[in-house]
């Protein structure tokens, strides 16, 4: 008999599914869902298993979790189930991403160690390089997930890898107040920063992590940790939007992501801690728009700084969110490679500070 396989999915916000199974030339047999959730009538579970069995082991989650809906459907119509089905705090995409798990398809936190790295203060370019050299790494399988604060010292707008620059940035202001321009290679809106304004991360993982969630459902999942770091400063926040987290007071950050062909997902975050919105908003073209069409003049009606929330030092409130991720995650200490820095200075002069990168969508 092959081996039994294990696999577990935690719902965000609700309960735990469990899945237990062999493969039998390639397809799936002998499965066995569990899990502390609730499911009426008892006997759907058993059409849960039944739904599952024979499925190619190369099953995702979409077409395992149709199988499950399918098959919970036909045997309602066939009067197999006495009543409609009623599932609280699961459904047929949990038991699918469990399948997954079980395969070794999809992982969870506890199946990575994620090494952190503090190069110190470097060039917004430089760190703009680091993301991609490091997500490449990963996807090639030389380096595991990677987390890591960007410090820099001079003032830097970093746009989306899709923006247009001129429609962004008020090259005039920039030149003005010494600003420079870095496109980074993740979608997404523009970050103003200045140093000690706002607080940025990037966090490299594999696509394993986030096998069978929507871009949608990874952006909050990759940031659960963050809500729960904000939670421990007493902010209360939640996601808003495809990417944006907020409190009632106002948005705090937005999040960008870029996929790596090789299995590699960057995830950065940029939040406001002590924003200069008039200089903000003379630097980005796009912030006048959006405030314009909010009725607004004030840029702090919008983004509402971390600092005003927590009343902390930058640097309190940055050592509670490693802090935190420490304590949920297993994280160890590392650093960047001398060839790693060598690439992404080499890709800092080819690329991040090559005016045809930068201006790449006029």
């Amino acid at each position: 008999m092959a081996e039994l396989l294990h696999g577990e999915y935690k719902v965000p916000g609700g309960k735990l599914v469990a899945v237990d199974l062999h493969v039998d030339e390639g397809h799936l047999a002998e499965v066995k869902v569990s899990g502390d959730f609730f499911l009426d009538p008892d006997e759907a579970l058993e059409v849960i298993d039944e739904a599952l069995q024979g499925l190619s082991a190369t099953s995702g989650v979409g077409e395992l979790a149709g199988h499950i809906e399918q098959a919970l459907d036909q045997a309602r119509a066939d009067t197999r189930l006495s009543r409609p089905v009623t599932m609280a705090g699961f459904d047929a995409r949990a038991v699918a991403m469990a399948v997954r798990r079980a395969l070794g398809h999809a992982t969870g936190w506890g199946d990575h160690t994620i090494t952190y790295l503090d190069p110190g203060p470097l060039d917004p370019a430089l760190h703009a390089a680091l993301d991609e050299v490091l997500g490449r790494e990963l996807a090639a399988g030389r380096r595991g997930p990677t987390f890591r604060f960007w410090e820099w010292e001079n003032r830097a707008v970093v746009i989306g890898s899709f923006q247009s620059l001129r429609n962004e940035v008020d090259a005039e202001a920039a030149e003005r107040y010494g600003v420079q321009v870095v496109r980074r290679i993740s979608g997404g809106g523009a970050m103003f920063m200045e140093a000690g304004n706002c607080i940025t991360f990037s966090l490299v993982v594999p696509e394993s992590l986030v096998d069978g969630l929507s871009y949608e459902q990874s952006y909050a999942f990759l940031d659960e940790w963050v809500l729960t770091a904000l939670a421990a400063l007493g902010v209360n926040a939640s996601y808003a939007g495809l990417n944006d987290i907020a409190s009632p007071a106002g948005k705090i950050a937005g999040a960008a992501q870029k996929r790596f062909v090789g299995g590699a997902v960057l995830h950065h975050v940029t939040m406001a801690y002590d924003i200069d919105a008039d200089k903000m908003l003379e630097v980005l073209r796009i912030g006048r728009e959006k405030l314009s069409d909010k009725g607004t003049k004030s840029a702090n009606k919008g983004v509402d700084p971390v600092r005003s929330q927590t009343r902390l030092p930058r640097a309190e409130v940055m050592a509670s969110f490693l802090e935190t991720f420490r304590r949920l995650y297993t994280v160890v200490d590392g650093s960047l490679s001398d060839e790693e820095l060598a690439r992404g200075e080499e890709l800092v002069r080819t690329k991040f500070a090559n005016p045809e990168w930068t201006a790449r969508v006029p």
